[in-house]
């Protein structure tokens, strides 16, 4: 059974492997406060058969509580540890914590979380959290993240998923940009690089500068892993758009 994996937006990514369905950080509204969502609304993301979502971090563009209610309170939430009540505190019924290196198994697939450079924010001190998925392929959730030198133990990953910007023109720390994630594909070297985290949400005025911040960031990407990364396959995708790995 191939591997899909479709890019949703943002951070949210709908993988597919060996018949189970993992949403990660699940964005799915036109907008958050100033910014607004650009390309597709996200249909079919909350509208079909979820087994877990997996959730980074308590940043709202990474765990927006609206979002999460599209797909139900039941709705099995894999959470960094420390997280787990402020979830069951608004109405998730399935909630599990993961500390760094802790697995659970949803379906035929183990989810295990892994480390991250990245302050979680004001709404929790507890850790940021990756994610590693394994059955018949292996993908890597970078979630938000800077560069660390652990990376070098995902080497040989099937499919990487690396965040390159924000939603802003510039990018503060805790981040990957494109050459940044270029030296993270170099430490992983995996089969297969897809951008995530860019070019989604935005300011309204930020659209005058098309097509500036909306679709530099892959380019970007795609020259520094020639120059950095060149064994590994970049493969961009718009919000929407899928690809498979057999």
């Amino acid at each position: 059974m191939p591997t899909q994996i479709t890019y949703v937006g943002h951070a949210t990514v709908l993988a597919e492997l060996d018949g189970t369905r993992l949403l990660t950080d699940p964005f799915l509204r036109s907008g958050l406060g100033p910014l607004r969502r650009h390309g597709p609304a996200p249909a079919a993301a909350a509208s079909e058969r979820i087994d877990a979502v997996l959730v980074s971090h308590l940043h709202r563009d990474h765990a927006d509580l609206r979002s999460l209610r599209l797909l139900g309170g039941g709705t099995r939430l894999l959470v960094p540890a420390g997280t787990g009540r402020f979830f069951a505190r608004r109405g998730f019924r399935d909630v599990e914590e993961l500390v760094r290196g802790e697995s659970r198994r949803v379906g035929g697939i183990t989810v295990t979380a892994i480390e991250t450079i990245h302050e979680a924010g004001r709404r929790s001190k507890a850790a940021a959290i990756g994610f590693f998925l394994s059955g018949s392929r292996t993908v890597y959730f970078a979630g938000d993240t800077d560069l660390f030198d652990g990376m070098r133990e995902l080497r040989g990953v099937d499919l990487a998923l690396l965040p390159i910007w924000g939603w802003g023109p510039s990018l503060g720390p805790g981040h990957l940009d494109p050459q940044r994630a270029a030296r993270a594909a170099a430490l992983i070297e995996p089969r297969v690089v897809v951008p995530i985290h860019w070019g989604t949400l935005y300011p309204r005025l930020l659209e005058r500068l098309r097509p500036g911040p909306l679709s530099n960031p892959p380019r970007e990407l795609a020259t520094w892993m020639r120059k950095l990364a060149p064994q590994s396959e970049l493969r961009t995708l718009a919000p929407g758009e899928s690809t498979s790995l057999t």
